[in-house]
């Protein structure tokens, strides 16, 4: 395949990525989450370590359009020196600025990519994603890195609005197939992932695919290679303005859909909410932790049943 000059070694894996072998997709998924190590690595040490022999890593390396491996591996030591030099870029930026400078750039910066998310987020998309949610027997959400939180944040309202949720949430490829195993044509994945794209995610979403599930991801664009096997793609812009990914958009889109999620069904979200802050009252969730026994005031919800025998 051949690449405009200029186009970086990562980009070159996301767009090639779906049309690899699986030998070339254990690869690219090792790179991608372990640029660090790969990028010292010899076509024999990486090839040792994916279980690929050396000549499927260098056929791996020109089916990207380099030259052999050095090539490549010259091209993702730029890549990485790029990206840690992300820090020096962000002190050329902010070096002079005062602390509320700095404040107001980076919430100017995530009202921006909120603006443009509203402006071009597809709200079909949106509201197809609401019914599969709705109807899916059972929903799994994988998000991982620095996506990790909203995946928690979606796992955490979603099993207030409706029952079998599955986090998928391990370091390891085959256990998060393990957690998968009896995903099937009922069933729904959302998958969240922004730049610096996982593969682990992307390598779930495909194992999804392939079960017949219905895919959703949350990402970035439409070149996200998240998109390549997901049917409805929520698009939430997440440039970031300095080291940090900026996941605001991100966050209000999943704030969007767990509140449509509500309104779909209000009168079972709104009686297991009242249970809930029954149980809470009950058992003090937000009260006070310690109980305090020298208090002849009752447990809030039980009346003061004690028995001074008990505490001679």
């Amino acid at each position: 395949m051949r690449f405009e000059e200029g186009v970086d070694v990562i980009t070159r894996i996301n767009e090639c990525y779906s049309k690899m072998s699986k030998g070339k997709k254990s690869i690219a998924t090792y790179i991608c989450d372990h640029y660090e190590q790969a990028v010292f690595m010899t076509a024999a040490e990486l090839g040792k370590i994916v279980g690929m022999s050396e000549s499927t890593v260098v056929r791996f390396a020109m089916s990207l359009g380099y030259d052999g491996y050095p090539a490549f591996q010259k091209a993702l030591a730029a890549w990485v020196s790029d990206k840690f030099g992300s820090v020096e870029k962000v002190g050329r930026r902010f070096g002079k600025s005062s602390e509320g400078e700095i404040l107001s750039a980076i919430l100017h910066s995530d009202i921006s990519n909120i603006e443009h998310t509203i402006n071009n987020i597809d709200v079909a998309a949106f509201r197809t994603a609401v019914d599969i949610i709705l109807k899916a027997r059972t929903v799994y959400i994988v998000g991982l890195r620095s996506c990790e939180p909203l995946a928690d944040f979606l796992h955490f309202y979603l099993n207030i609005i409706r029952g079998n949720n599955v986090l998928i949430k391990t370091t390891s490829i085959s256990e998060m197939f393990e957690q998968m195993i009896r995903i099937g044509d009922r069933d729904c994945i959302i998958g969240i992932s922004f730049p610096r794209y996982s593969m682990r995610t992307l390598k779930c979403m495909e194992f999804a695919n392939d079960r017949n599930a219905k895919v959703i991801t949350i990402t970035d664009s439409v070149h996200s290679p998240m998109n390549l096997y997901s049917s409805c793609n929520l698009l939430a812009k997440s440039e970031m303005a300095s080291i940090v990914d900026s996941l605001t958009a991100p966050l209000s889109v999943i704030n969007a859909l767990v509140v449509a999620l509500c309104m779909r069904k209000p009168q079972e979200v709104q009686a297991d909410l009242k249970m809930l802050e029954e149980t809470w009252n009950n058992y003090q969730v937000y009260m006070n932790d310690e109980i305090d026994f020298a208090s002849d005031a009752p447990m809030i919800g039980y009346p003061l049943t004690r028995n001074k025998e008990n505490y001679k």
